[in-house]
């Protein structure tokens, strides 16, 4: 996936000074690349002698053209004083990418009375016309430019933004039905695409299938790379080189499919017809492909796999997700509960230098394929995209891991602030009994990219609405 591309549009008003507006604008490009996010930068260099947006409908005009031949995918207009708000406005308008709306702290008057910007005035008036004309934009609190409240919210404004654009590209590989008693996966597949652009492309288990069974005949690179990745990163004591050479081409064969049909998550009705036709469980291909940033959700969850890319989106591609069940309350920590699934959470996460891959524990075939272990504790973030009667939401909740009693699977027993709350909320819906984990704080991210997507609501159970608000205005968690 390309990088993010951020257009720098910085704007200036003819009655300040010229000369301060432009040395801000370096000042404010400077500060934003040293914080060290792997994004491209496109500014206004050469459309005018400045770089700066100033001028009126032609200005506009040029600035739109120049975002959308470099295929930008958000708008930083930085005000270095008071700004041209009506030009910004018909930039967000046009473009109709994420906007964010900041400027720097205003010094002193100077000795004879004078003031060289009016930065926050300027603000003020940018604000409204945006809403004016119905562009909706992240605002930062004007601060200093090295204060660490525009980094904070510079730097969650991308990831919010990142996750928009993946949102905004969604396509999931669906390999055969959720399972029949699995009612709590049905999705609407037709509302996803007409009100959020999410394409399903399906395939049959006779697919995938056929292609496992092919690459695993062919003996080719890539196969040979997935069976060495597989013995190096695990103990397969249990299983035999013939169960490790089929996981390993069920692994590519997903890849292969992921990659040909442009798709950025997978869904898979991991059992129990693939055991049947296949002999094998997928859970330790699905852990790979996550690894990969290719999540995998089990049980043909759409909606699972849709946060799964909105999480991985938020913390900019930088961690892997898992994908679990809720299962159990702690036996005793009445706000611990596990997080499990039979063996699908990434072989980076485990906390064993060399976890086992095993035969099913819970099915009667006891087919080879699952990965299982415990999975690092430390702090997290658990999310989950759900909706039905047409209203969809994004649950929002820190976790931190904690101690607790072994199980199979992959696993991790976690602590949140107020589970009856949670369970709650879960149950009355319109959630069900998977969420998607990551080891990040990627709470602040995900609300504020709901800004931009008009139909889902965010739903943070901790920390809440208003503590997140504070937070992106320079508060502690």
């Amino acid at each position: 996936m390309r990088k993010l591309k951020l257009g720098y549009a910085p704007t200036r008003r003819f009655v300040f000074s010229a000369e301060d507006a432009f040395r801000y604008k370096v000042l404010i490009k400077e500060k934003i690349e040293s914080f060290g996010m792997d994004i491209d930068i496109v500014d206004l260099e050469g459309l005018n002698q400045e770089g700066l947006l100033y001028d009126d409908h032609v200005n506009a005009d040029q600035i739109v053209e120049r975002f959308r031949q470099e295929q930008v995918d958000a708008v930083f207009f930085p005000h270095c004083n008071f700004g041209t708000e009506d030009t910004v406005a018909r930039v967000g308008k046009a473009l109709g990418k994420p906007v964010l709306l900041w400027g720097p702290r205003d010094e002193a008057p100077l000795e004879d009375g004078m003031r060289l910007r009016d930065t926050q005035c300027g603000l003020f008036a940018s604000g409204k016309v945006l809403r004016r004309f119905n562009v909706p934009f992240t605002y930062v609190t004007n601060s200093r430019v090295d204060d660490p409240v525009f980094e904070r919210g510079f730097t969650n404004f991308v990831a919010a933004a990142n996750v928009v654009r993946q949102f905004r590209n969604l396509r999931i590989l669906q390999i055969g039905p959720r399972p029949s008693s699995f009612w709590t996966m049905i999705c609407n597949e037709g509302e996803l695409l007409e009100r959020f652009g999410i394409e399903l492309h399906p395939i049959t288990l006779i697919d995938i299938q056929r292609a496992s069974k092919r690459i695993e005949n062919g003996n080719g690179s890539e196969l040979a790379a997935a069976v060495d990745d597989i013995k190096a990163k695990l103990d397969w004591s249990e299983v035999t080189e013939a169960d490790v050479k089929r996981i390993a081409a069920l692994k590519v064969a997903m890849k292969q499919y992921a990659e040909q049909t442009g798709s950025t998550a997978i869904a898979i009705q991991c059992w129990s017809s693939l055991q049947e036709a296949m002999g094998i469980m997928p859970c330790l291909a699905n852990a790979i492909l996550t690894d990969e940033q290719i999540p995998v959700t089990c049980e043909t969850d759409i909606h699972g796999a849709i946060t799964s890319v909105m999480v991985q989106a938020a913390t900019m591609n930088q961690h892997p997700t898992f994908f679990a069940d809720l299962t159990v309350r702690h036996p005793d920590n009445p706000n611990g509960e596990l997080l499990f699934h039979c063996g699908n959470f990434p072989v980076s996460l485990t906390v064993e230098n060399r976890p086992k891959l095993r035969k099913h524990f819970l099915f009667d075939d006891h087919s080879p394929g699952t990965h299982e272990g415990e999975i690092r504790g430390g702090s997290m973030t658990l999310a989950r995209f759900d909706g039905d009667h047409g209203d969809y939401q994004l649950f929002l909740g820190k976790a931190k891991g904690i101690q607790g009693p072994y199980t199979r699977g992959s696993y991790v027993w976690v602590e949140v602030n107020d589970w009856p709350l949670w369970e709650e909320k879960l149950v009355k819906g319109p959630y069900v009994h998977h969420a998607v984990g990551i080891h990040a704080n990627a709470i602040p991210a995900l609300y504020e990219a709901c800004s931009y997507i008009p139909g889902l609501s965010p739903d943070p159970v901790d920390p809440t609405e208003r503590e997140i608000q504070a937070w992106l205005r320079g508060s502690d968690l």
